[in-house]
């Protein structure tokens, strides 16, 4: 009470014990959830919020665990997070950050580009953009010498802490996906976008599209170890259609992007995953394998 009181006459407000109590109590009556600790002194804080302190825990650590967002705007965005709770509990906040030492993106405009894609989506119009990877001595590069992509984005997905927009390319003339944080130069153009097929599922897309890497679709059959099933359910779901083969094996039957990133998924469970059918995605794969223990001296 008598820091509220000081704090009111800096303001040049003044105000009595009285006063200040009878504000508390209609504050409570208005519906504000003022905590009272009786003792000497009594004690007032804010009790409820819109973000509990675990809450914004959850809220610092995606912030910070997310590859497409700068070092810099982390931080910028993690000062706004921790001015959603009180000033100690703040400090607990702060203890969490470890922005330096985790893999980020240098791509300050992300969140700018991130804010276009959403524009075009919500008004069914194309962007363009040109888009980047590194060379061997790790300088941007842009794809195609500069070329300019013409894309209808259906909508943004989040893989494996990296952001990427999912649309119609006209270049590819098909669905394919890109990194935002390797996207320069976008634009919110004024052409209508391509409408997705009916059928299309972009939650269906992301489950079959191991790590964003484009490939053929095809049904395959998985020959799995019992060990393996919370595996199988992480990467396709508690739908996936599996059926018991023996007292060690299960059978796996799903739809996926067959391409290197897929056959190298299989490879790193050492044999307690494998593929069952049909026959040329075993003999790709077996290739594949082959290819990497060649000697290419």
């Amino acid at each position: 009470m008598t820091e509220m009181i000081s704090h009111l006459e800096s303001l040049g407000i003044d105000a009595g014990r009285k006063g200040v109590a009878k504000d508390i109590e209609q504050l409570m009556e208005a519906g504000f959830d003022v905590v009272i600790n009786s003792g000497k002194p009594h004690e007032y804080f804010m009790g409820n919020r819109h973000f509990e302190l675990p809450e914004l825990k959850l809220l610092v650590d995606a912030v910070q665990a997310a590859k497409f967002i700068s070092v810099k705007k982390s931080t910028s965005l993690t000062e706004k997070l921790t001015a959603l709770t009180s000033s100690h509990l703040a400090g607990e906040l702060h203890r969490q950050t470890y922005i330096e030492s985790r893999v980020k993106a240098d791509n300050e405009r992300v969140y700018i580009t991130v804010d276009m894609l959403h524009t075009a989506i919500n008004t069914g119009k194309k962007v363009l953009f040109k888009y980047y990877e590194y060379d061997r001595h790790k300088r941007k590069t842009y794809k195609h010498g500069r070329k300019v992509y013409s894309v209808s984005p259906y909508g943004l997905l989040w893989n494996y802490d990296c952001y990427y927009v999912v649309g119609y390319s006209d270049s590819h003339a098909k669905v394919i996906s890109f990194r935002v944080d390797r996207i320069a130069s976008p634009e919110l153009s004024d052409v209508p976008a391509v409408q997705p097929a009916p059928e299309f599922d972009i939650s269906a897309y992301a489950r079959s599209v191991f790590s964003m890497y484009d490939g053929p679709m095809r049904d395959v059959t998985l020959k799995c170890e019992h060990s393996c099933m919370k595996t199988i359910i992480d990467r396709f779901g508690e739908d996936v259609d599996t059926a018991i083969l023996d007292d060690e094996h299960f059978s796996a039957n799903v739809n996926v992007s067959t391409s290197q990133t897929f056959y190298g998924w299989i490879f790193s469970f050492a044999g307690k995953i494998s593929i069952s059918e049909p026959e040329d995605v075993k003999t790709e794969y077996h290739a594949l394998a082959r290819l990497c223990l060649a000697d290419k001296k």
